[in-house]
């Protein structure tokens, strides 16, 4: 097994797709409802790199196994050292400690770009190992709120997590 994280590229935008098209469809751990398409993520490869935040993937053999990035929390320029992550891996690839790392590398390329606080937002449902895999990398619990989304013909609420990195 040759495991590689690093920054990704444009050529890596249709294993991001298929990792996350899986989530949209069996799970809850995203709130999206239609896979949004390799288009959308090419948008949010250039969003989240040209505002100068990591978004990096998971090179497990040459195939991405997964992808983490950070992005602004919220738009008003008071949150500006403020991010939410995200992070998904190939469900092949899951229980091999790659989340662990990139999640880890992604936090560092987010402090190094000037974030300060991280915020994870985890829906209730699927979401276990998410949970534990924040936790492990120092988040808390900042929230909940209840009833907030609905997929698959019930309420769901998100657990609000949050790290300091400074």
């Amino acid at each position: 097994m040759s495991l590689t994280l690093r920054t990704a590229t444009p050529a890596d935008l249709a294993g991001v797709a298929r990792i996350y098209d899986h989530y949209v469809v069996t799970s809850t751990a995203t709130f999206e409802l239609t896979p949004p398409g390799e288009a959308v993520w090419a948008d949010k490869l250039a969003s989240v790199q040209g505002a100068g935040w990591p978004f990096l993937v998971a090179d497990l053999d040459g195939a991405v196994a997964g992808f983490a990035y950070v992005g602004p929390w919220r738009p008003r320029p008071a949150y500006a050292h403020t991010v939410e992550d995200t992070i998904y891996l190939d469900p092949a690839a899951t229980g091999r400690g790659i989340g662990t790392r990139l999640l880890d590398q992604v936090l560092t390329g987010a402090a190094a770009a000037g974030a300060r606080e991280v915020i994870a937002v985890v829906a209730d449902g699927d979401t276990a190992a998410s949970l534990a895999l924040h936790r492990r990398a120092g988040f808390t619990g900042a929230g909940r709120l209840e009833r907030v989304g609905r997929k698959f013909d019930r309420w769901l609420g998100t657990s609000l997590l949050q790290k300091t990195l400074a």
